[in-house]
């Protein structure tokens, strides 16, 4: 299949909602022939630390409501994001940090996630932003 477009979605959070929707869309437009990129920028970084990634949460600045919205994420049996980020690799996402972001949160390229690269800034914006036919930014 020819993909049908080509995405460009950033993600700046780290909260679990918006990590979780970000690579939620990432798979349904991949899954439908798109050629997808995804862009972990400023707290996004810390969605693809290997020792972070696993401890996301819903809304921490409403504790009560986000423990809620993940209880029913779990009873819905909705995909880990650990689990997403492999299914996006292995369905041939292309998964980017921003380097300027890596070291301003403590990390380094060996903390990232599997798959999960650093992006070169100048490519990044010149061949995926400038080029795509849809970016979106959670």
């Amino acid at each position: 299949m020819t993909p049908s477009r080509n995405v460009s979605i950033m993600c700046f959070h780290d909260e679990l909602c918006q990590v979780f929707n970000a690579l939620m869309t990432a798979l349904s437009l991949l899954r439908n022939g798109s050629r997808v990129t995804v862009f972990f920028g400023s707290r996004g970084v810390l969605a693809v630390h290997q020792g972070h990634v696993g401890s996301l949460t819903c809304m921490p600045d409403s504790p009560e409501l986000g423990e809620a919205v993940m209880k029913r994420m779990d009873e819905m049996d909705l995909p880990l994001v650990e689990d997403m980020f492999i299914m996006l690799n292995a369905e041939g996402a292309t998964l980017l940090a921003c380097p300027l972001n890596i070291p301003l949160f403590g990390m380094s390229p060996n903390d990232l996630v599997e798959g999960v690269k650093v992006a070169d800034p100048a490519r990044y914006y010149k061949d995926v932003v400038i080029q795509a036919d849809m970016n979106l930014t959670f």
